[in-house]
Parts: C-alpha cells; structure tokens; sequence
C-alpha cells in the first residue's frame, strides 16, 4: 500500500484499545464520586470523532450527554455544567488554544476534565484530571478518537447496567486494528482510481446518516477542504431532501457513506433519489468490507472507524496525484485569527 506503515498503524490502534481497563476504572471511579452527566467538547474537526460515542449515549443511555463547541462553550456556558460533570477533551496537538480555554472554564464551573492526547507532555495532558494518551497523528487519529470514545461510551453504559455484553464488544474491539489493515488492503485499488476521478473536480457533496455522517461531516471539512482545499458540502442525508436535492444535476458529484446501523434507511433514501439525476453518485459502504469475528452490532458501532481507516488510503492517493501534500495550508497554523 502507498506511504503506509502496517506495523505504525496497527500499534496505535492497538494503544487505543488497549486502554479499555483503564477507561473503565477510571468512569467506575468518576460515577462513584457523584459524575452526573458527560460533555464531550473538543474543538475543530476532533469533535467529529466523539459524536458517533455521545450519540450512543444519547440514545442507548439514561446517562445525559451533551456534545459542544469548545470555543461556544466558553462563551455560552451550560446550565448542566457544574461540579457533577465529566467534560472529555480530544487531541492531537494537546495545545489547541480553544480546548485550553475550554478547559479552564469547565475548570472554573468545578467539573472534572478527561483528556484524551497524542502526548503526554503537553498542556491538555497535564492539567487533566484524567488523561489517556496513546501516540496517533493527522493518519491515524480518526480511528483512535473513535475507538477511545466508544470505550468510554461503553464504559459508563456497563457501570450503569446499560451494557449487555461489554467484555465481548471489547474482545471483538481487539480484533480491529489487524482487520482495518485488511480494510484498507482491499480499498486500496478502489482509492486510487476514485482519487484519479476526481483529481480535478472541485465541488462535491458529502453525506451520510448514523455514525457514519460524522465521518462524512469530518473528511469533508478536515480533508478535503482544509487539506485538498476541495470545496465540500457536508449535509446530513436526513437533510438531503430539505434543500439540498434541488443542487442536483447530471454532473453533480454526491459522496454517499453508508454505515450499517439504524439510520442505514436515510442513506439508501438519498442513494435511491440521487441516481435518478446525477451520473456522478459515489457510494461507499461498510459491508463492502469482512471482518471476520465482528457481529453485526459491534458492525454498526463501528461503521465510522471503517470508513475513516479506507478514506485514509484515499487521502494519500489525493495528496500524491494531485501534488497537494495534506500538510500544506494557508492559513491554518500559519496566520494569528
């Protein structure tokens, strides 16, 4: 495969999975201290990566979640923050100023700050009162986001009696990192020649439903636009037919994720519209993909994961036929806004 690095990446996910226990004693110790609600609040496009957890908490748990904008959260606050709240920071750099700030605010209101780091040396890691680092960058962050959050989705709905089979999802959870190399072997062709096809489209729209829409959401704004500068509309496909259907012609590109969870529906409804008008409707689907000794409900816990480990090897492909290094920007880290 082009620039990848199995033994890398199967060592980060592995990281990522392998901190179950200890995202667990950790929820076990929080809940039993008085923690009466989550927050999951990064900021830019992390925050993506924890709202697949937050929404099976939301809908699978009494337990409250609520997912915010860090820098929104600074400036609007929440009447369900205070000194029972449990706020999970998301990070790579462990020094984005708007999670800083957001920290010292969660801070200020008496709630309990879980940070989840690429390194432990760094501002977010060491003024948490919890913190998971697992080493991961821009290619292998998605997965390590998504990975920690279910865990600590998990995690609470076992302690809360809200979990089933906790210890089985989790075994099947340490298969994944050997099984998303198989993933992204068997996309790999697929990247390639979808990278040759839109090497020079500009426009696009991303969408998708369930856990799989905010992988739609994030590649869209993180890859495509921030590190291809590719004009993108992400639009929930729930949306779809709420204003965006009338954008659609012959040559109008749709990217449709597709996902196997309940909200699989909303996507075969946009796939089933959408290619009665356009000649340019790509769909990508997670049971493309085996993965042997996952269930069927682990499967649609984990759609996102899959999708983001195949769209990686999209991005490489982008990034070489285009000659747009993902690492080339702007503005971003470049200017002082």
């Amino acid at each position: 495969m082009l620039n990848f690095d199995q033994e890398r990446y199967v060592g980060i996910q592995a990281g990522a999975v392998s901190q179950a226990a200890g995202i667990r004693a950790a929820l076990q110790t929080e809940i039993d201290n008085g923690a009466e609600n989550i927050f999951f609040a990064g900021a830019g496009g992390v925050n993506f990566l924890t709202m697949p957890a937050a929404r099976v908490l939301q809908t699978k748990s009494t337990f409250p979640t609520f997912v915010e904008m860090a820098a929104e959260l600074v400036h609007s606050g929440s009447a369900s923050l205070g000194p029972k709240s449990l706020v999970v920071f998301p990070t790579v750099s462990g020094t984005t100023k708007e999670a800083l700030a957001a920290l010292d605010f969660v801070r200020s209101k008496g709630a309990r700050v879980i940070t989840l780091t690429a390194k432990a040396d760094t501002p977010l890691a060491e003024l948490a009162d919890v913190n998971f680092t697992n080493f991961c960058a821009d290619d292998t962050s998605s997965e390590n986001f998504y990975l920690q959050t279910l865990l600590i989705a998990l995690a609470i709905m076992d302690i809360r009696g809200e979990c089933d089979n906790y210890d089985g999802i989790v075994a099947e959870l340490a298969l994944l990192p050997e099984l998303l190399v198989d993933v992204k072997a068997t996309f790999e062709p697929r990247a390639e020649a979808f990278a040759l096809e839109i090497k020079n489209e500009q426009n696009h729209i991303m969408t998708g439903a369930g856990g799989v829409w905010y992988e739609a959401w994030y590649y869209g704004m993180c890859i495509l636009e921030e590190m291809q500068w590719i004009w993108t509309r992400p639009v929930h496909a729930s949306d779809f037919f709420h204003g965006t259907l009338e954008l659609l012609e012959k040559d109008t590109s749709v990217i449709l994720l597709k996902g196997e969870d309940e909200q699989r529906a909303l996507g075969d409804r946009v796939e089933a519209f959408a290619k009665t008008v356009t000649e340019k409707l790509r769909v990508f689907d997670t049971k493309d993909f085996e993965l042997p000794g996952i269930s069927d409900s682990v499967r649609a816990l984990i759609s996102p994961i899959v999708i983001a480990a195949a769209f990686e090897r999209l991005s490489v492909h982008l990034e070489v036929i285009r000659e747009h290094p993902l690492t080339t920007r702007r503005y971003y880290k470049k200017g002082n806004f």
